[in-house]
């Protein structure tokens, strides 16, 4: 059987180049906010399905998890974990899309890669059960870059406001995505020397070691004046990464919408609708370009020695760290990320952190940290920094307020969205 590096099919993904036009098609988008009318896979969160999120990424904390516990804690019930947000979307009604924002996107970078490379978060309340949340986006940046793995590359911010059904934003997500040409990132080959990780039972017994002696701070309060500079947050194993890790983090919500893994018909329908995405496989058969997170065939393909995680599964366990150290009397409010390397198959990150910084700030208690994600390479894949309210002599940690500008924003794309809808 032909590799697939050979086949025609092969051939004519590495045609699609990033192009001068598609660039300034993609500028001119900057400071357009449109309603979201995509319709993930969770559209309004429930106990059950706030419990499937924080199990898809290996996070027990009973907070999220156990209604009798939540129930005892400040927020009285269950809250998701703060990153769940960004995958809760119901369709918001708006406005047609202007005809001249619509043929700027129209088949814009067809066909050219995209990857997650970090993102930045800004949170103002809680996803309880009952929320339905619905979000309008805009793309803030564009530029342009010459990447050692895949020569020319454009690095595009999309920011998404995050609303609940009382027009109250949620949160704020801005995600940093990376475009690359598939066929020169495998002409370059960086990556090509690296060779799978194999455990034996005693280095599978240190990181379960790890897993073991991990602390849920929980419903013991972590106050401020306790925290110092300089302290560590502790250490957290994920791995060694598996094709099933990533299985349950699309079964507990994750769906990638509109580019989501899809069966039968509705795969038939995706595929006429976006045919670029759909590239044969080995054996012929047109199968989503994302399967580069589970086929190690198609990773090769482009340029990857296997296959690999998405990144919002790296942040998610970086939120999962966060509010693990600050208890259920803490809050996570500011997240920046930047993803450094791939986790590949079978490699493990242990996670670690320090505070870096306190001060008072608007009558709240905060402390800044930096955290770092380690792989058994020894290679740093993830680098953050987090900013976390913390009680401080038996003050009550409050969320803070939106910015006005996007506060009064959400408010009218909302009360559009119910005006659309009335006698629907």
């Amino acid at each position: 059987m032909a590799s697939i590096l050979e086949s025609d099919e092969w051939q004519k993904a590495t045609e699609y180049r990033i192009t001068d036009e598609d660039i300034a098609r993609q500028q001119q988008l900057i400071g357009h906010d449109q309603a979201s009318r995509t319709r993930e896979y969770v559209q309004t969160a429930t106990e059950d399905t706030i419990r499937n999120f924080a199990h898809g990424v290996g996070n027990d904390n009973p907070l999220h998890c156990d209604p009798d516990y939540a129930r005892g804690t400040r927020w009285g019930g269950i809250i998701a974990p703060g990153m769940m947000a960004g995958i809760i979307n119901a369709p918001m009604r708006g406005d047609p899309t202007p005809d001249h924002i619509r043929a700027l996107k129209k088949s814009l970078f067809r066909g050219i890669h995209v990857f997650v490379s970090g993102s930045k978060w800004d949170w103002y309340h809680p996803v309880r059960p009952g929320d339905t949340l619905y979000s309008f986006e805009g793309w803030e940046s564009c530029d342009v870059k010459q990447s050692e793995f895949a020569g020319r590359s454009v690095i595009n911010v999309l920011r998404h406001v995050k609303v609940n059904q009382r027009s109250e934003v949620v949160a704020i997500y801005r995600v940093l995505t990376v475009l690359t040409e598939r066929g020169t990132a495998k002409k370059k080959g960086k990556y090509a020397a690296i060779e799978p990780a194999t455990y034996t039972d005693e280095d599978i017994a240190k990181v379960d070691a790890i897993y073991e002696a991990e602390e849920v701070r929980g419903a013991t309060p972590r106050d401020y004046a306790d925290v110092t500079v300089g302290d560590s947050l502790g250490t957290m194993a994920k791995g060694p990464l598996t094709v099933t890790d990533v299985i349950c983090f699309h079964a507990a919500g994750y769906g990638f919408t509109p580019y989501a893994p899809s069966v039968g018909r509705l795969a038939y329908k995706n595929r006429k609708r976006i045919a670029p995405f759909y590239i044969k496989n080995e054996y012929g058969v047109p199968d989503v370009a994302q399967r580069l997170h589970w086929d190690p065939v198609w990773a090769q393909a482009i340029g990857n020695p296997m296959a690999y995680d998405y990144g919002v599964m790296r942040e998610n366990y970086l939120h999962h760290y966060l509010t693990d150290w600050a208890g259920d009397d803490g809050v996570v409010l500011h997240v920046h990320d930047e993803i450094r390397k791939f986790n590949y198959m079978g490699d493990v990150q242990t996670i670690t952190g320090e505070v870096t910084g306190k001060r008072e700030e608007g009558g709240q208690s905060i402390v800044d940290v930096a955290v770092r994600f380690t792989n058994q390479r020894g290679e740093e894949t993830v680098k953050a920094t987090a900013t976390i309210a913390l009680p401080s002599a038996g003050r009550p940690v409050l969320y803070p307020a939106v910015p006005p500008e996007i506060a009064a924003r959400a408010v009218a794309m909302m009360a559009r969205h119910w005006e659309l809808g009335r006698g629907k």
